[in-house]
């Protein structure tokens, strides 16, 4: 196995960040990934006393697919989210400052529209918690090969950015990855330990770039595989940098 490619994904629902390596440490999430969510009415997150909640919670693709056809990107030196539509800036935002959140804030409550629910408020991640859609969620792991084998099932191309997935893995078999949980993995000098598969969920129909939900893949999964998985979520035992095109071994 060899890592193809890294993703981060700094806001929950918005876009992904392509990396060329990462320092991952033990017992620790992802670097940059879910650091922020956006609340869609309140949610009872206490940053003084965090706990995992549900990601409808949230804005979250699987209802606002729209969020899709935006582009963010997020600065972690100067802490400003910028807001894309069409290759034209829409919104920008210092995410340290309640008026760089106000701007983001108020924008998609009017690009969503009818789909919120209440306030919609940027919350920060405390030290040591992520706005991860699972307990389990520390690093995500996608098979390159079972997405092409979802795709050969749908009759389509699949972008694998719809798994939204932290670390792509390419060169070996489809459904390789159903065999991993309870396992270690080596990536370069990092040790992961598989915990479970990855469930998906709704947002995986959501075209990314466009928004549209075109397609049914958890159907086509179900139908076709006889489950709704596509992935692992993993922990970082021994921490230590990253990089595409590091390979990946089952050390145990």
């Amino acid at each position: 196995m060899r890592l193809a490619s890294l993703y981060r994904y700094p806001v929950k629902g918005l876009s992904p960040e392509p990396l060329d390596a990462a320092e991952l440490q033990a017992d620790g999430y992802f670097p940059g990934d879910r650091l922020f969510a956006l609340e869609n009415g309140p949610s009872g997150f206490d940053p003084a006393a965090p706990e995992h909640q549900p990601k409808i919670k949230f804005l979250m693709l699987m209802r606002n697919g729209a969020l899709a056809g935006l582009a963010t990107r997020y600065d972690e030196a100067t802490g400003v989210l910028t807001i894309a539509r069409g290759g034209r800036e829409v919104a920008r935002g210092d995410l340290r400052s309640a008026e760089g959140r106000g701007a983001i804030e108020a924008f998609l409550t009017g690009f969503l529209g009818p789909e919120i629910r209440g306030r919609v408020r940027l919350l920060t991640a405390p030290d040591g918690f992520r706005f991860t859609d699972s307990k389990s969620g520390f690093v995500s792991l996608v098979n390159l090969a079972s997405v092409a084998a979802i795709a050969q099932a749908q009759g389509a191309a699949l972008d694998p950015l719809r798994f939204r997935a932290n670390l792509y893995v390419e060169d070996t078999s489809p459904w390789a990855e159903a065999a991993l949980p309870g396992r270690t993995l080596s990536v370069g000098g990092v040790r992961l330990e598989v915990l479970k598969m990855t469930d998906r969920c709704a947002a995986t129909g959501i075209e990314p770039g466009t928004g549209r939900r075109d397609m049914d893949l958890v159907q086509t999964l179900r139908r076709n595989f006889g489950h709704i998985d596509c992935g692992v979520y993993a922990r970082v035992i021994d921490g230590g940098r990253i990089k595409a095109g590091d390979a990946i071994s089952v050390i145990d």
